[in-house]
Protein backbone atom coordinates (compact mmCIF):
# COMPACT_ATOMS: atom_id res chain seq x y z
CA UNK A 1 0.00 0.00 0.00
CA UNK A 2 1.24 3.43 -0.97
CA UNK A 3 1.58 6.43 0.94
CA UNK A 4 -1.64 7.94 -0.82
CA UNK A 5 -3.80 5.10 -0.34
CA UNK A 6 -2.91 4.98 3.32
CA UNK A 7 -3.66 8.84 4.15
CA UNK A 8 -6.96 8.16 2.33
CA UNK A 9 -7.78 5.03 4.30
CA UNK A 10 -6.16 7.13 7.54
CA UNK A 11 -8.43 9.68 7.23
CA UNK A 12 -11.96 7.70 6.02
CA UNK A 13 -11.10 5.52 9.23
CA UNK A 14 -10.93 9.07 11.48
CA UNK A 15 -13.61 10.76 9.32
CA UNK A 16 -16.12 7.34 10.81
CA UNK A 17 -14.36 7.74 13.80
CA UNK A 18 -16.13 11.72 14.32
CA UNK A 19 -19.12 10.88 12.57
CA UNK A 20 -19.51 8.26 15.69
CA UNK A 21 -18.85 10.38 18.37
CA UNK A 22 -20.92 12.87 17.06
CA UNK A 23 -24.01 10.36 16.58
CA UNK A 24 -23.30 9.54 20.15
CA UNK A 25 -23.00 12.93 21.98
CA UNK A 26 -26.47 13.86 19.67
CA UNK A 27 -28.01 11.05 21.46
CA UNK A 28 -27.55 12.57 24.65
CA UNK A 29 -29.08 15.55 24.41
CA UNK A 30 -32.51 15.47 26.41
CA UNK A 31 -35.14 18.07 26.87
CA UNK A 32 -35.08 19.72 30.03
CA UNK A 33 -35.48 22.80 31.66
CA UNK A 34 -34.97 24.98 35.19
CA UNK A 35 -36.14 27.39 37.00
CA UNK A 36 -36.20 28.43 40.44
CA UNK A 37 -37.51 30.50 43.51
CA UNK A 38 -35.37 32.79 46.05
CA UNK A 39 -36.66 33.83 48.79
CA UNK A 40 -35.13 37.83 50.58
CA UNK A 41 -36.54 38.50 53.71
CA UNK A 42 -36.22 41.84 55.60
CA UNK A 43 -37.36 43.00 59.36
CA UNK A 44 -40.66 45.04 60.06
CA UNK A 45 -40.07 47.67 63.04
CA UNK A 46 -42.12 49.98 65.13
CA UNK A 47 -41.03 53.27 65.64
CA UNK A 48 -42.12 56.11 67.48
CA UNK A 49 -41.03 59.43 69.54
CA UNK A 50 -42.88 62.20 71.42
CA UNK A 51 -42.37 65.94 72.04
CA UNK A 52 -43.88 68.95 72.56
CA UNK A 53 -43.72 72.73 71.56
CA UNK A 54 -40.96 74.72 73.48
CA UNK A 55 -42.75 76.80 75.69
CA UNK A 56 -42.23 79.98 78.09
CA UNK A 57 -43.59 79.82 81.84
CA UNK A 58 -46.69 81.15 80.46
CA UNK A 59 -47.76 78.53 78.09
CA UNK A 60 -46.86 80.67 74.44
CA UNK A 61 -44.88 78.79 71.92
CA UNK A 62 -41.32 79.49 70.81
CA UNK A 63 -42.13 78.88 67.16
CA UNK A 64 -38.63 79.29 65.97
CA UNK A 65 -37.25 76.80 68.85
CA UNK A 66 -37.53 72.89 68.07
CA UNK A 67 -39.70 70.55 70.01
CA UNK A 68 -38.68 69.21 73.56
CA UNK A 69 -39.29 66.90 75.62
CA UNK A 70 -40.48 69.26 79.25
CA UNK A 71 -41.32 72.74 79.86
CA UNK A 72 -42.18 74.48 82.83
CA UNK A 73 -44.80 76.24 83.39
CA UNK A 74 -46.36 79.01 86.26
CA UNK A 75 -49.55 78.76 87.08
CA UNK A 76 -51.99 81.70 86.85
CA UNK A 77 -55.78 80.94 87.26
CA UNK A 78 -58.16 81.96 83.73
CA UNK A 79 -54.91 81.49 81.63
CA UNK A 80 -54.53 79.28 78.57
CA UNK A 81 -51.30 77.32 77.96
CA UNK A 82 -49.80 75.67 75.01
CA UNK A 83 -48.91 72.17 75.41
CA UNK A 84 -49.04 69.83 72.55
CA UNK A 85 -47.64 66.40 73.04
CA UNK A 86 -47.68 64.52 69.54
CA UNK A 87 -46.45 60.99 68.90
CA UNK A 88 -44.79 60.69 65.51
CA UNK A 89 -45.13 57.55 63.85
CA UNK A 90 -41.78 56.70 61.80
CA UNK A 91 -41.42 56.05 58.35
CA UNK A 92 -41.20 52.61 57.09
CA UNK A 93 -43.46 51.61 60.38
CA UNK A 94 -45.47 48.63 60.46
CA UNK A 95 -49.32 48.73 61.23
CA UNK A 96 -49.56 49.16 65.19
CA UNK A 97 -51.60 50.32 68.30
CA UNK A 98 -50.33 53.75 69.64
CA UNK A 99 -50.87 54.32 73.16
CA UNK A 100 -50.95 56.86 75.27
CA UNK A 101 -51.13 57.21 78.96
CA UNK A 102 -51.79 60.82 80.35
CA UNK A 103 -51.30 61.35 83.99
CA UNK A 104 -53.27 64.96 84.59
CA UNK A 105 -52.24 66.32 87.73
CA UNK A 106 -53.94 69.39 86.88
CA UNK A 107 -57.65 67.65 85.93
CA UNK A 108 -59.68 68.77 88.52
CA UNK A 109 -59.11 72.87 87.82
CA UNK A 110 -59.35 72.82 83.95
CA UNK A 111 -61.77 75.25 82.53
CA UNK A 112 -62.93 74.93 78.84
CA UNK A 113 -62.19 72.09 76.56
CA UNK A 114 -60.62 69.38 79.25
CA UNK A 115 -57.65 67.78 78.29
CA UNK A 116 -59.31 64.34 77.94
CA UNK A 117 -61.76 66.10 75.85
CA UNK A 118 -59.21 66.80 73.29
CA UNK A 119 -57.52 63.88 73.03
CA UNK A 120 -60.76 62.03 72.13
CA UNK A 121 -62.04 64.56 69.74
CA UNK A 122 -58.53 63.90 68.42
CA UNK A 123 -59.52 59.88 67.34
CA UNK A 124 -57.79 58.69 70.48
CA UNK A 125 -60.18 56.45 72.28
CA UNK A 126 -60.16 55.00 75.50
CA UNK A 127 -58.54 51.57 76.65
CA UNK A 128 -60.75 51.39 79.58
CA UNK A 129 -62.67 53.77 81.93
CA UNK A 130 -60.56 54.21 84.35
CA UNK A 131 -56.71 54.23 83.73
CA UNK A 132 -56.00 57.11 81.54
CA UNK A 133 -54.69 55.37 78.81
CA UNK A 134 -55.87 56.15 75.30
CA UNK A 135 -55.14 54.02 71.73
CA UNK A 136 -55.41 54.89 68.15
CA UNK A 137 -54.87 51.82 65.56
CA UNK A 138 -52.94 53.00 62.58
CA UNK A 139 -52.27 51.48 59.45
CA UNK A 140 -48.58 51.40 58.18
CA UNK A 141 -46.39 54.26 57.28
CA UNK A 142 -44.72 53.62 54.04
CA UNK A 143 -43.39 57.39 53.26
CA UNK A 144 -40.58 58.33 54.09
CA UNK A 145 -41.46 60.88 57.00
CA UNK A 146 -42.70 60.75 60.31
CA UNK A 147 -46.56 60.63 60.74
CA UNK A 148 -47.74 62.94 63.04
CA UNK A 149 -50.71 62.12 65.70
CA UNK A 150 -50.99 65.01 68.22
CA UNK A 151 -52.57 64.08 71.64
CA UNK A 152 -54.11 67.10 73.02
CA UNK A 153 -53.06 70.95 72.15
CA UNK A 154 -53.77 72.77 75.57
CA UNK A 155 -54.86 73.42 78.99
CA UNK A 156 -56.37 76.08 80.84
CA UNK A 157 -56.83 77.13 84.23
CA UNK A 158 -60.16 77.70 85.58
CA UNK A 159 -60.99 81.28 86.33
CA UNK A 160 -62.39 80.51 89.92
CA UNK A 161 -59.32 77.68 90.59
CA UNK A 162 -57.51 77.45 94.04
CA UNK A 163 -54.16 76.85 92.80
CA UNK A 164 -52.85 76.93 96.21
CA UNK A 165 -51.20 73.19 96.74
CA UNK A 166 -50.81 73.11 93.12
CA UNK A 167 -47.23 73.46 92.95
CA UNK A 168 -45.31 70.68 92.14
CA UNK A 169 -48.29 68.86 90.11
CA UNK A 170 -47.81 67.73 86.65
CA UNK A 171 -49.07 66.25 83.41
CA UNK A 172 -47.01 63.65 82.29
CA UNK A 173 -47.45 61.89 79.18
CA UNK A 174 -46.05 58.58 77.55
CA UNK A 175 -46.44 57.12 74.59
CA UNK A 176 -46.14 53.43 73.00
CA UNK A 177 -46.77 51.44 70.22
CA UNK A 178 -46.60 47.81 69.25
CA UNK A 179 -47.29 46.21 65.71
CA UNK A 180 -51.20 45.63 65.28
CA UNK A 181 -50.56 41.99 63.42
CA UNK A 182 -51.44 39.07 65.56
CA UNK A 183 -53.61 41.18 67.98
CA UNK A 184 -57.83 41.49 67.96
CA UNK A 185 -58.18 44.22 70.50
CA UNK A 186 -56.22 47.07 71.81
CA UNK A 187 -56.81 45.40 75.09
CA UNK A 188 -54.89 42.31 73.94
CA UNK A 189 -52.14 44.56 72.40
CA UNK A 190 -51.73 46.48 75.37
CA UNK A 191 -51.36 43.40 77.64
CA UNK A 192 -48.77 41.45 75.20
CA UNK A 193 -46.74 44.75 75.26
CA UNK A 194 -46.04 44.41 78.91
CA UNK A 195 -45.76 48.23 79.07
CA UNK A 196 -47.23 48.33 82.56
Amino acid sequence: MNTKTKTKALTLALCALLLAAATALTSLAFLKSYDAVNNTFTVGKVAITLDEAKVDEYGTADTAAGRVKQNTYKLVPGHRYTKDPTVHFAAKSEASYLFVKVENGLSAIEAGTTIEGQILANGWKKLNETNGIYYKKVGANQTNSAVDYPVFAEFTVAGTADITGYETAEINVTAYAIQSDGFNTAWAAWSAGGFE
